[in-house]
Parts: C-alpha cells; structure tokens; sequence
C-alpha cells in the first residue's frame, strides 16, 4: 500500500505517523520542503521514499506524485493531518483518482458559512451569523444580533485574524484593516468550549472519541495573548456526545480524524455548534489522545488506513490536560519547582516550535490523573503569577 503524506515532518510529533504506516507494511512516501538531512532519523528509516520541493507549486507536487508513481505503483492514500493542505490533498486525489475527500467536498469543511449548513441539516443549534462584505452591511447585522459579535474569515484556520467587537468604534477599525477575505459575522456565544474528537474507519464509524474542555477560545487567548489550558473528559456528555456523532455523520468523515468544536452556553446550557475540522487537534493535543487512554493513535489510524480495523476503547482511564506558558509572561514558579512539586502529574514538557505560540504558548506541560481537579490545582500553579 503507498501513502502519500504531505509535510511528514510537520507539526514535530507528526512523524510518527509514518513510523506506524512502515511498522504495519505500508509504503510512506514523503513530499516537503525540508533538506533530507533536516528530517529526524526515525522519520528518514519510516519513508520507502521522498521528494523536496516548493509545496506551494501544485505543478511540483504532480510531478512528485507522479514519480511514486513511477517508482511504488498507483498510490492508495494522500494524507497530511493538516488543514493547511486539506484542498491540496482533495485536488491531489482527484488528479491521480485516490480514495478519499475530493475537491467538491471541501468547501463543506472549510468555508464556515457551509459548516453552518450543515450543522443545521443535522439539527445542531448554530450562532446566528451571514457574510458581511463591508462596513455597513456588518452595521444592518449588528442591528439584529446586537454587541459583542465576532468578525472572522469565512475560511480561516484556528483564530487567525479573529475578531471580537464590542461596539461600532470596533466593527470600524476592522473594517479599516481592509483584509482581503470573505469575512462572517456571528452573534457572540457566551459559554464554555467543548470538542468532540476522534478518528472514523474507512466505512465512516466513530473508532476513537474524547472530548476536551477549554479554559477559553484560542480566539481570546491570541488576542489577549493569555495562557490556555484544557483537558480531557473521562466520560463525554450525553448531549455533547449526540450532537457530535450527528455532525460526523452530517459531514461525511471517513478514515479520517476530526476535531468538532461547540459551546455549552451559560445562559440555558444549550449545546451550539462553531466549526468542524478534518484533523487531529492542533498542539499536543494527538499525544494527549495517547496519554489519557495508554494507547497508540498514531498506530491506531496507520491501521485503520492499511486494514480497516482499530481496537475497541472500552474506557477513558486518565484526563490528560495541556498546560501552556508564554516568554513575555512572568510566573510564581519556575520549572524546577513545578517538577519538584507536581511531577508525579506531568508525563510531559517541551519547547512549542513558534508558529503555535501565539495559541498554545512557548512551552507547554502535558499531565494526567483520573481526577480532573488534581489538573485544574496543577494548572493554577503553573499558571501563577509571579
């Protein structure tokens, strides 16, 4: 079998993908712009193959794709986990006729108006929200949906260039930053995030799923450049659970990951849509997967990918929770102290790569216990102020 995975060594901890596809016989074949020397070893002894190039010429990646071809035969699958190739990999399967989400899809999972379509269609309660193309049209909006509201792009990635706007004077300097996308405007939720996510087999059915609680929007987290913290559930609420299997299958994920958010509103406790991604979450997030269940998802999706099986997972052992701290912050603890005195907790810390930092921090912290309190005690020491 040859997969095709585009950036294999991007985001960092992504490489083991590739380690699990060559562990299970398949063939990875890489295609990015790194130096061959720049991948990691284990990432370099996992691909049957690899070519460098521009990712941004798609003339390039044909004839990437078309020397496997050459080389390993019809290629089965074109994967990258990452939402900033999701139309590259759909066009690319098109072009070389492989199974999977294709050009026509995609609109349905990228563009937010769409995400709302379908939310609806599966009866998911949405924020009221339409495009808005200027100024005034976001003004005739406002009057209807009233302040605080959100301004973002209809087709955006986590919070880039992401918006809250709580009166006219705000909506004005958006408006003047004359950014050149399709901008959504929606009425603001006041709640408290939730994920559904998981990964489906070839055949669409929920193999793996966990939810997530965030202490706040990655929205408000790179705008007030504050720090982030969430965790996993151990056992998914009933409401959550239902509108979350109703959007997977709205949406059609097939062997793939997913990662949906939702609100769980202050005001009535309604569960309300926000988006829908084809993907693992971002950061640490797929080893939290790991940590919190004593498995294996990379090894997981390699085996839905080459045989179409999974194992079962009876339960949720462990919440694991993501802790972040960012360098122009100051903190009551340092490092050593923290270790010193929460380590039995921690299973993990690294240095976050920057393009994440703005989101998740510089340096993140990964825990578990099977009491969420433990996390949530952990995290306001870490936390601290100094």
């Amino acid at each position: 079998m040859n997969i095709v995975f585009l950036s294999p060594h991007f985001p960092p901890n992504f490489y083991r993908f590739c380690v699990q596809l060559r562990q299970l016989g398949a063939n990875a074949l890489g295609i990015a712009d790194a130096h061959w020397d720049e991948l990691r070893p284990e990432l370099r002894e996992a691909l049957s193959g690899y070519y460098r190039t521009d990712m941004n010429d798609y003339d390039n990646l044909l004839r990437a794709c078309g020397h496997f071809t050459h080389q390993h035969g019809k290629i089965d699958r074109i994967e990258s986990h990452n939402e900033h190739w999701l139309e590259t990999e759909a066009r690319l399967r098109q072009d070389f006729n492989v199974d999977g989400f294709r050009s026509d899809e995609t609109a349905n999972v990228t563009l937010k108006t769409r995400m709302k379509q379908g939310f609806q269609k599966a009866g998911i309660d949405v924020a009221r929200g339409r495009v808005v193309t200027s100024l005034k049209e976001a003004q005739e909006f406002a009057e209807e949906i009233g302040f605080p509201a959100v301004l973002k792009p209809d087709r955006g990635v986590g919070a880039a260039s992401t918006f809250r706007v709580n009166d006219q004077q705000d909506m004005e300097k958006v408006f003047a930053l004359k950014l050149p996308v399709n901008y959504i405007m929606e009425e603001f939720i006041q709640g408290v995030i939730y994920s559904f996510d998981g990964l489906t087999d070839r055949d669409g059915r929920i193999v793996f799923c966990t939810s997530h609680v965030y202490s706040q929007g990655i929205m408000e987290t790179v705008n007030e450049d504050s720090d982030i913290l969430y965790y996993s559930l151990r056992d998914i609420p009933a409401d959550l659970e239902a509108a979350g299997r109703k959007a997977v299958s709205a949406f059609a994920i097939r062997e793939k990951f997913f990662h949906i958010e939702f609100f769980r509103t202050d005001q009535d406790g309604r569960i309300v849509a926000i988006e829908v991604n084809m993907r693992p979450p971002g950061g640490l997030t797929m080893d939290m997967f790991n940590y919190a269940n004593d498995a294996d998802l990379y090894r997981e999706w390699a085996s839905v990918v080459v045989h179409n099986q999974s194992s079962a997972f009876a339960d949720r052992p462990y919440h694991c929770a993501y802790i972040g701290r960012k360098r122009r912050r100051h903190y009551a603890h340092d490092h050593d102290e923290v270790m010193l005195t929460y380590g039995r907790l921690i299973v993990h810390y690294e240095q976050i790569q920057s393009v994440f930092s703005a989101a998740i921090g510089d340096f993140g912290y990964l825990a578990r216990s099977r009491d969420h309190q433990d996390l949530l005690e952990l995290g306001r020491f870490i936390q601290a102020p100094a």
